[in-house]
């Protein structure tokens, strides 16, 4: 008799503190962020490590949608000049309705440096580990937009299929500066890549030959 009480008494008990508790849309306004994370400045091998340029196109990175891919861009293309000196393998993407003609120019495709085309995932239903693999490839460097689409979703995939990631957090670009934070929160923290992958800045990135 006793035990059954105590059963019943602890289940109101959990009952009442969930409710007391409630949803994250209850206490939306009281969340804070949490700490910035302490950036890295990693040195690659450039014959281990791929450039990954991630939907940086005209439909994807304007000024309508997103202002801050567009003010990357220059960044991204003194980084993707210094990868090419090294002669780092570069990797591009497109978006399902974009080609070669929509990239913009300041980071648009070397005849040899292969496109994959794919939704947010760029290793869905692409060769692109294929093609890692076929370099190998222990590294990539993920930068692009959208940072809640290919950016979050390409670097989860690669630390899945087995790849260090590193991710410079000024050429992952959303429509917000808070899809951004969101982004690299989740990755940085998620156990899918939080083991393997590196928070930096294009500018901290060493190259080595």
């Amino acid at each position: 008799m006793f035990t059954r009480i105590s059963t019943v008494f602890f289940i109101l008990m959990v009952s009442m503190k969930l409710a007391m508790a409630g949803s994250v849309i209850e206490s939306w306004d009281q969340i804070k962020a949490p700490p910035a994370p302490t950036l890295s400045s990693p040195t690659v091998k450039a014959a281990e490590t791929a450039l990954l340029l991630l939907d940086i196109e005209e439909a994807t990175c304007n000024n309508e949608r997103r202002p801050r891919c567009v003010a990357a861009v220059p960044t991204v293309a003194a980084f993707l000049k210094k990868a090419r000196k090294a002669h780092m393998p570069v990797f591009h993407s497109n978006t399902m309705r974009g080609s070669r003609a929509t990239f913009l120019p300041p980071v648009s495709p070397k005849d040899n440096e292969p496109i994959v085309q794919s939704t947010v995932n760029k290793f869905f239903r692409t060769k692109l580990d294929e093609h890692l693999k076929a370099k190998n490839i222990k590294t990539v460097i993920v930068c692009g937009t959208a940072a809640i689409g290919a950016a979050m979703h390409t670097a989860t995939a690669a630390a899945q299929y087995g790849y260090k990631v590193i991710l410079p957090v000024d050429c992952v670009t959303g429509g917000s500066l808070y899809e951004e934070q969101a982004a690299v929160w989740s990755l940085i923290n998620g156990p899918g890549t939080m083991n393997v992958l590196t928070p930096t800045t294009l500018s901290r990135i060493k190259i080595e030959k």
